[in-house]
């Protein structure tokens, strides 16, 4: 199948109760068997089935199974949000004394993530740049995983992935990727050697702003060395399913991040539209950086699918079907991008991006209020940038709404 008709038939299978078009929801804790023996061999991982939600529910499934499709990977774990997904994607195969090396470009939210992650014993080295050279010269016997947004959150810089994955492998290192603000539409990263994404579905996946929900997916080609990754090692008679038979016997059964059913099957019905959606959005985005480039109110513009983009030769090498949703625009001052924003009049003023409908912030007090000046400045957090998570409206509203607002704060001056 071609991708929007994985995104309506991706499961492959048409086994819903009375002939249900969507997956029905399991509002239901627990599930009754015939016999306790059934229950038993279920409990113990001895034949599939459900026995208790927090572990396994059948809507969640259904929308892991579209993910996996989508992916392109093995198998996928459905969990409680984008955050949770990258904690148990970490912290599921990594030990106190390993170490993780990391983009400076993060989210901020992942950012203070990581620091929790230290706490525990795993540390956390970020580069401005990942390539092989950065690997190379940062390998020191314990980093035992790379860590990466495909498209950098809210620097939009650009992951060379087959680059670094085969760096990272030929160093035993796992390359993880957060493929949140790209999604699958525009690369499929374990088709470039990532290892496992994680992603918020939150975003582009439920696509309506309407559920919370990660979810994390194995491409099945890592070799789970058990002395690389002794959390792994009783694990190893499942092969290339080691990752995630951890995740579900271990981490996230007994972690408690499970999605619910009901944000399981939002995201089931938003899948169904994500193909379009990007294509309108990816579009969208693409129009209104080149028209902001134009304006006279603004200092600098950022999004790959630009050729000033220092990322854009990468992005236009690897990205399939457009350059992402998201873009970034300097006003000059923070009181110029604050009045930019309270002057819109369509864009949503919101912390969150991946809506059907064109969001924007000021990323510095809102999404990354919590951050160190120094994590700001490696992000590309300037006190006068905004952040436009660009929506499927008409794209002559959209750039009329900015229009008026960058008109209302004039023009740069040269003072």
């Amino acid at each position: 199948m071609k991708y929007d008709t994985l995104c309506l038939h991706g499961s492959g299978k048409r086994q819903n109760p009375e002939g249900a078009t969507q997956p029905p929801v399991y509002f239901s804790n627990a599930f009754e068997h015939g016999t306790a023996e059934e229950l038993a061999r279920i409990n113990n991982n001895q034949m599939p089935g459900y026995s208790y939600t927090r572990i396994a529910n059948p809507t969640v499934t259904a929308f892991e199974e579209r993910i996996t499709r989508l992916e392109g990977g093995i198998g996928s774990v459905a969990v409680a949000s984008g955050m949770a997904a990258v904690y148990n994607a970490l912290a599921g195969c990594l030990s106190a004394g390993d170490a993780v090396i990391a983009s400076a470009g993060l989210y901020g939210g992942t950012i203070e993530l990581f620091r929790e992650l230290e706490n525990l014993g795993i540390q956390v080295i970020y580069a401005d740049r990942i390539t092989a050279g950065t690997i190379e010269a940062l390998d020191d016997g314990r980093i035992k995983a790379v860590f990466a947004e495909t498209i950098g959150n809210p620097r939009l810089d650009v992951l060379d992935m087959d680059e670094v994955a085969q760096a990272a492998h030929a160093r035993g290192m796992l390359l993880m990727v957060d493929n949140t603000t790209a999604t699958s539409w525009v690369i499929r990263p374990l088709e470039h050697g990532a290892d496992v994404v994680a992603q918020s579905g939150s975003k582009y996946i439920n696509g309506s702003g309407s559920a919370i929900s990660g979810v994390i997916t194995a491409g099945g080609h890592m070799a789970w060395d058990p002395a690389r990754f002794p959390r792994l090692a009783p694990y190893r008679k499942f092969g290339p399913y080691a990752f995630l038979a951890r995740l579900r016997d271990g981490l996230y059964r007994s972690g408690g991040a499970c999605l619910s059913p009901q944000n399981a099957f939002m995201n089931c019905v938003g899948l169904e539209t994500l193909g379009l959606r990007m294509a309108r959005i990816c579009g969208n985005a693409l129009e209104l950086a080149r028209w902001l480039e134009k304006q006279p109110a603004v200092a600098a513009v950022h999004y790959p699918g630009l050729t000033s983009s220092p990322w854009h030769e990468t992005a236009a090498a690897r990205f399939k079907n457009g350059y992402g949703g998201v873009l970034t625009f300097q006003t000059g001052s923070q009181e110029r991008a604050f009045a930019v924003v309270d002057g819109l009049r369509l864009a949503l003023k919101v912390n969150n991006f991946g809506d059907s409908k064109t969001l924007v912030c000021h990323p510095g007090s809102s999404v990354f209020a919590h951050n160190t000046p120094e994590e700001k400045a490696a992000a590309g957090v300037s006190d006068d940038l905004i952040r436009v998570s660009v929506g499927i409206e008409d794209i002559e509203d959209i750039i009329a709404d900015f229009r008026q607002a960058l008109g209302a704060v004039g023009p740069l001056t040269s003072e």
